[in-house]
């Protein structure tokens, strides 16, 4: 199976905190560490881990982190495929002692451009990226995206096999003009909604310990289950115990689904 995704990736440093530090206060972090991720990196290195091998078209700094980034996600077991140009976007992610975590970007987000050479993919989910980029990604025998990226869905005027947001976020709402086969939208602990009908979460296999990635880690499953063939039901129970997983390791990778039966 053929898959890919379009998306950004930004050079995330974290900090365990025992609490978001309030206003005038300070914390002292634990542990810190840093890597490549953002949504395009985390959705690719998850279905890279269920289906086998998945490539991933971004856009890349033309600076120390963006090249260190190249060969991070390279030694993750991605292929990527990447525009230099530009300065890395970073961002910076307080995880707090419930795992919950907080983030702040640094920079603007560098996005792949297309055209892109997508056509003959099996699969391929569009996490951001230009109209162009958006239209490439319809010559995928499946193609699933965000809801964050709602005004280029709009303007591309393609029609989508899957659409996943969320109901937490204020900056992810429907818009009559994208159109989705498949509509799935996460609550978190309490599951979601697929097409308006409500799906139950799975608990954790483990205690909580991170929250970073979970979302996308559900949607990249969700689009993998989908594409291998799976009823809708299954392929729900594949995305949900692959947002479980990830949500007990530190950072999106260390956790993430590996086996899709």
């Amino acid at each position: 199976m053929r898959c890919a995704v379009v998306g950004h990736v930004e050079w995330v440093e974290f900090a365990r905190v025992p609490a978001f530090p309030a206003a005038g206060s300070i914390v002292h972090a634990s542990e810190t560490w840093s890597e490549p991720a953002g949504g395009g990196a985390v959705v690719a290195r998850q279905i890279a881990l269920l289906a086998g091998r998945c490539e991933l078209f971004t856009a890349l700094g033309d600076d120390d982190l963006g090249h260190e980034s190249a060969r991070r996600l390279a030694a993750l077991g991605i292929d990527v495929h990447a525009r230099h140009g530009g300065q890395t976007r970073r961002a910076w992610t307080h995880v707090d002692g419930d795992g919950e975590r907080t983030i702040t970007v640094l920079g603007d987000k560098l996005v792949p451009q297309g055209p892109l050479p997508l056509h003959g993919y099996d699969a391929v989910f569009f996490v951001s990226g230009d109209v162009e980029a958006l239209r490439s990604a319809r010559s995928a025998r499946l193609l699933a995206a965000t809801l964050r990226e709602g005004p280029t869905l709009a303007a591309a005027h393609v029609q989508l096999d899957l659409l996943v947001g969320s109901l937490n976020d204020e900056g992810e709402r429907l818009d009559d003009a994208v159109e989705a086969a498949v509509v799935v939208l996460t609550d978190g602990a309490a599951g979601g909604t697929v097409n308006g009908e409500r799906f139950k979460a799975v608990a954790p296999p483990a205690a909580i310990s991170d929250a970073y990635g979970a979302g996308d880690s559900f949607a990249a499953a969700l689009l993998v289950g989908l594409a291998r063939g799976d009823a809708l039901p299954a392929a729900l129970d594949l995305a949900a115990r692959a947002g479980a997983a990830v949500i007990t390791g530190r950072g999106p990778y260390s956790a993430q689904l590996t086996s899709p039966a």
